[in-house]
């Protein structure tokens, strides 16, 4: 099925909205399992520096696949 650039790009809005929401929540979730662990200051750290950041390789390749151009 060959798609156009403007669908591809309408689905792969739909996507990073989606992966962005439920990777928020999955990181919100994992965030409060810490506050209430009371993990190390240096372990809570360490983890939101790498949860901030990891979101955008799902959403670059997303991107990478919106911007192909069509056959």
């Amino acid at each position: 099925m060959d798609m156009t650039l403007r669908t591809r790009k309408f689905i792969g809005t739909i996507a990073l909205f989606a992966l962005v929401t439920v990777y928020a929540l999955i990181a919100l979730a994992v965030a409060i399992v810490l506050q209430v662990h009371e993990a190390n200051k240096l372990v809570e750290l360490v983890y939101y520096v790498v949860a901030g950041l990891l979101w955008v390789l799902p959403a670059g390749v997303i991107i990478w696949w919106m911007q192909k151009p069509g056959a």
